[in-house]
């Protein structure tokens, strides 16, 4: 074995403690950078593989009520390549042992077969026999919700009749892969089914036979759903027809892609800020590693090595550190990423994971990590390959003494050993500074981490104690008139009622489209209020329109200008209302106008489609189950449930990723920290042994080093913080779409726990350099290793 190996294998072990410090660094960068991306695409690849299988169709479309001689003609239509008519209708659902409403969506399907698009996948039990009309599938979440399976029962009200329906299986379907009750904001599996019958039963419950009120398209290949949607509103509006729309707007999907988006944009941000923090503080720990070596380096050369055969021995040394980390970074990546996937699937019901570890995206992280440490080194060997072999095998000559800055203020009350910290800090500013700017960044990991826990609770304070006020929330099947509000007034319990109209909509501005709803309120209204940026409350308007800040962003319209509506409900009026406001809201989207005017719009009197209302708290189950009983009531929200819901999405979506973000980041604020002080420890090394030998104490010279290390922890805290906020701001401007936005909320708690972790750290790497320097041997330290 040549002689440098041997070196190697000796340096190695003799730096196992920085070694795997640095090592732990590149494992935490390259394992969160694995973790995110793997997880990404593995969900990303499983959503196509899922809608490929299942032949998960391209436009939807629904009515009315049409004949089947309909259906025919849309067949023949350029682009359209294979189509499914279904018949849809809401239901309620009633569970022994469950008092709240459940209310849900019947679908039909082909009388003991599987559908042509939208596939079902059959997770337990078995397709409705033929005839059957007494057998229902079910949507998986529903049924693990209240824990069924196939041979229970359901109490089923369908069109006003009480049906008793047995469950013949369990399914998924890729239409519903995020399973949410129309018009709500976060699903709540316990209290929305789904459930899919024989298409003779259902039509026969609902008087459909011979008819649909439900379409689905698969398209040809290169063809547009925009032009085969051209072709099918036409012939689908004198049946009622609400407005055909492709994928994007279909409302499973819409939502899918918008929590796919958020996790993406945290896969990416994330992951590059902690790679990128690694890769810093690699680039300075290696270098300073280097510099430790600096009398060794001289004597391979005084012996005839060349720069070459000691910059390649090395670079082996830190090449080695680097395989280590990287190596257990894919592996913690990889294992953390199936778990994450693996939390992800279930909760958007994939009935499958398709998870893979891409090459490139290891390769990516340990290069970015590899690279930057590498690069720490050929700097530091540059520096030391500069000096001659017998001038560098001497020890640096003392830095010129000088009085401090403090020392000139006068402050020199302070003890010789804290005078010392300051004129070794002073002395080496740059130094110094690397290492403020390392722990800042560990603080400014920290923070970015915590933060979103502070600005959820933020977003659900505006939203459901400023915003919404109501206890319950009740949606009329067809529009109703006033008389309807009155008798909800005199319900036991209830002291306040608003009506609300909305209509569907297509909204526009230029070529920006959203496909969404206008939702006129009481004037003044006290229930649902509107916000301002202040998150004060604003009077609507007694003409125009209030948009919320994301839907104006995404329309690119501001006040003044003129946004235009397609109406896609009764006579479809196109309008155009002026934009005369921007309101602010956390979660979801909305155009907001006065209810008067909204009529004033649409050409008809009084109407609501639904009613806010404020009750008694003991009276709102009762209220809930007398509400259901009623004719036109199609469903009842509660706020409660709502918010329940509200947790359980960032529980199982957002906040899991941020309890994975969370760990790493301590760990690797933990080893910032530690390097720091490895590092300093083997750098002053000899300047340790000789204060022992002078007389110090040990307390005296540990408060030396620890104390100075102490001192950066503390002088790092204001950058880090000022660091942090910038990332925390760039993670939020990242993380804008339509189902909600997190707001830069930045609570005494985010900056206390980022400050917490970073001290603790601080003392537990304190603990073991103390450990060291009890052991310290003073004789071996003031010797030069040869």
């Amino acid at each position: 074995m040549r002689t440098l190996h041997i070196k190697l294998l000796r340096g190695l072990w003799s730096l196992k403690g920085q070694g795997m410090a640095i090592a732990m660094v590149i494992a935490i960068g390259v394992g969160m950078y694995v973790m995110a991306l793997t997880a990404l695409e593995s969900l990303r690849e499983t959503q196509s593989g899922f809608y490929h299988d299942q032949r998960f169709s391209d436009v939807f479309a629904e009515l009315k009520r049409a004949p089947e001689s309909v259906a025919e003609r849309i067949g023949e239509l350029p682009g359209v390549a294979v189509l499914d008519t279904r018949v849809r209708a809401p239901v309620h659902i009633r569970l022994s042992g469950f008092n709240e409403s459940i209310t849900g969506q019947a679908l039909s399907i082909p009388d003991g077969r599987q559908p042509q698009l939208n596939r079902l996948y059959l997770r337990a039990g078995e397709m409705p026999e033929t005839g059957r009309d007494d057998q229902v599938l079910v949507s998986e979440a529903f049924a693990e919700a209240h824990a069924l399976v196939p041979g229970d029962s359901l109490d089923v009200v369908i069109n006003g009749r009480f049906r008793q329906l047995r469950i013949s299986g369990i399914v998924l379907s890729p239409e519903f892969i995020y399973q949410i009750r129309p018009g709500d904001l976060f699903p709540d599996f316990a209290r929305y089914a789904l459930i899919w019958m024989n298409r003779s039963a259902l039509a026969a419950a609902f008087n459909m036979e011979g008819a649909f009120n439900d379409m689905v398209i698969r398209l040809a290949p290169n063809a547009s759903a925009d032009g085969v949607i051209a072709q099918l509103d036409p012939i689908l509006e004198p049946w009622g027809g609400l407005g055909a729309y492709g994928r994007d707007d279909q409302m499973s999907h819409r939502y899918l892609d918008e929590e796919l988006a958020q996790l993406e944009t945290m896969a990416r941000v994330l992951p590059l800020i902690f790679i990128a923090v690694a890769a810093f503080l690699l680039n300075v720990v290696s270098a300073r590693l280097i510099r430790t070596q600096r009398e060794q380096i001289a004597v391979l050369k005084a012996f005839g090595y060349d720069n070459l055969t000691v910059a390649g021995h090395y670079l082996a040394l830190i090449a080695v550190i680097v395989c280590i980390g990287a190596l257990l970074g894919v592996l913690l990546g990889g294992w953390l990423a199936s778990g994450l996937a693996g939390i992800y699937q279930d909760y958007f019901r994939f009935p499958w994971l398709h998870f893979r570890v891409r090459p490139q995206v290891a390769l990516t992280g340990v290069v970015i990590a590899g690279g930057s440490a590498l690069l720490g080194t050929v700097g530091a060997l540059r520096t030391a390959f500069r000096l001659p072999p017998a001038q560098a095998m001497r020890p640096e000559a003392p830095a010129r003494y000088r009085r401090t800055l403090i020392e000139r203020l006068g402050i020199g009350w302070l003890s010789q050993p804290s005078r010392m910290i300051l004129r070794n800090l002073e002395r080496q500013p740059v130094k110094s500074g690397l290492s403020v700017i390392g722990i800042a960044l560990a603080v400014a990991v920290m923070m970015l981490t915590g933060f979103q826990q502070g600005a959820i609770g933020h977003m659900l304070d505006v939203q459901f104690r400023l915003a919404q006020k109501q206890d319950l929330t009740v949606s009329f099947s067809d529009p109703v008139g006033y008389s309807a509000l009155y008798s909800l007034r005199n319900l036991p319990g209830v002291y306040h009622v608003e009506g609300f109209r909305a209509v569907p909509a297509t909204l526009r501005n230029g070529h920006y489209r959203y496909r969404g709803a206008l939702q006129g309120f009481e004037h003044p209204a006290n229930l649902f209020q509107v916000l301002d940026a202040t998150l004060n409350p604003i009077r609507l308007p007694p003409e125009g329109v209030l948009l919320t800040d994301h839907l104006a962003n995404l329309l690119e319209i501001k006040p003044g200008d003129l946004l235009q509506v397609q109406v896609l409900d009764g006579r479809r009026p196109e309008l155009e209302i002026p934009v005369v406001g921007i309101v602010t809201e956390y979660i979801g989207v909305g155009a907001y106008l006065s209810r008067d005017y909204l009529s004033r719009l649409l050409g008809e009197g009084p109407s609501y489609s639904g009613a806010f209302m404020a009750a008694e708290a003991e009276q709102l189950e009762r209220l809930q189950h007398e509400l259901e009983g009623m004719p036109k009531v199609l469903g009842v929200a509660l706020r409660a449930s709502n918010i329940d819901a509200f947790h359980r999405l960032m529980d199982e979506t957002i906040l899991v990723f941020t309890l994975f973000s969370v760990l790493m980041a301590g760990c690797i604020a933990f080893a910032v920290v530690y390097n720091n002080a490895r590092i300093a420890f083997a750098e002053r090394g000899r300047e340790l042994a000789s204060l022992r030998v002078l007389g110090f104490t040990r307390a005296e010279t540990a408060f030396i080093l620890l104390g100075e290390l102490m001192l950066l922890t503390l002088l790092a805290l204001i950058p880090g913080f000022v660091i942090g906020a910038g990332l925390c701001w760039l993670l939020t401007w990242g993380m804008q779409t339509d189902l909600y936005r997190i707001p830069l909320v930045l609570t005494p708690r985010t900056y206390a726990m980022a400050t917490l972790v970073v001290l603790l750290a601080t003392l537990l790497s304190a603990s073991l350099i103390w450990r060291k320097l009890v052991r310290l041997d003073m004789i071996a330290a003031l010797k030069a290793p040869e």
